[in-house]
């Protein structure tokens, strides 16, 4: 199951479970739409994966099985970031 970060890792952004620029990788590494498809263009500064939107729980479903309250706020550096972003962003994710 989605933990459902709260936030972006990079700009902490909120990120409640019903918003809709949440973005993950497959690691559920969590960024908002702007920080993923524009700063790291689409590429994953911790795994070199692709992005894809975060689904939303059902309320029926979050009363349950709450989203996280963890924040996760680990900046990247932009040097590094831009360098990988330019090695992997124009590779196709399957074949990262």
């Amino acid at each position: 199951m989605l933990e459902i970060r709260p936030n972006c890792e990079h700009c902490d952004k909120d990120l409640p479970n019903t918003a809709t620029d949440a973005m993950i990788c497959s690691f559920e590494c969590t960024y908002c739409k702007e920080c993923a498809l524009e700063i790291f263009e689409n590429v994953c500064p911790s795994c070199s994966g692709n992005f894809v939107e975060r689904p939303i729980r059902p309320q029926k479903e979050i009363e349950k099985n709450p989203a996280s309250s963890k924040h996760i706020f680990k900046p990247k550096d932009l040097e590094k970031t831009k360098m990988n972003s330019e090695r992997f962003k124009h590779v196709p994710p399957e074949k990262r």
